[in-house]
């Protein structure tokens, strides 16, 4: 597992160029079956359109990489889409950009710059984020910490999952990996060593500007 860039949500972006409507849309996937499933959806949805374009690259080295002109000009529509995945270093994403003809030919550089701007502009309305490593595990604790370790906990911006209150006080916790040994260290300062760690996952989550979202 290593850490990648890819999108958050899916937001549609859509635009009319001399009488042709581009209408760009994304998702995060995370194989090519999930990708070719969101292709198959969208084509569906604009069953009426003249085309439907995509592209799409998935794996955290990005090993696999496919586009599709689907009846357009050579290179002038799927390529168009790859390299905007590309330029924005993003993986486990697909983009389609369906077009309904108006009836004046683009050529070949409005093609290209039509199916860049559609693309790029959904990408950029379905906010990129950083997909990071984190580690879920608990940490099992006395009642007499409550109190400095949520305070630590809460300074620090490290989300609880979930808290549970019996013999002792149990927390779910996210922490991206780079910190863990950090934060280990100083919870068994703060507590003098009188606290649990269980691992449970290794998980990605979505961060942007060095916060979780969900």
């Amino acid at each position: 597992m290593k850490n990648y860039r890819s999108i958050h949500k899916s937001v549609p972006f859509s635009f009319v160029i001399n009488k042709s409507e581009f209408i760009g849309n994304c998702k995060f996937v995370e194989s090519e079956e999930e990708a070719l499933d969101f292709v198959d959806s969208i084509k569906t949805k604009y069953s009426d359109a003249t085309h439907n374009c995509c592209a799409y690259i998935i794996g955290e080295d990005k090993l696999i990489q496919r586009f599709d002109d689907d009846g357009e000009p050579s290179q002038t529509a799927g390529i168009p889409i790859l390299e905007v995945i590309k330029k924005e270093d993003l993986t486990n994403v697909c983009v389609v950009v369906t077009r309904y003809y108006g009836g004046i030919k683009l050529g070949a550089g409005g093609l290209i710059r039509a199916y860049t701007k559609a693309s790029s502009e959904c990408l950029n309305e379905s906010v990129i984020v950083d997909k990071k490593i984190f580690r879920n595990f608990q940490i099992e604790f006395d009642y007499t910490n409550v109190g400095s370790i949520e305070n630590f906990l809460m300074n620090n911006d490290i989300y609880v999952a979930d808290k549970q209150y019996s013999e002792k006080v149990v927390f779910d916790i996210l922490l991206d990996e780079d910190k863990y040994e950090e934060i280990e260290n100083k919870l068994i300062d703060l507590t003098s060593d009188n606290i649990k760690f269980t691992m449970i996952e290794f998980t990605y989550q979505s961060s942007l500007n060095g916060k979780l979202i969900f």
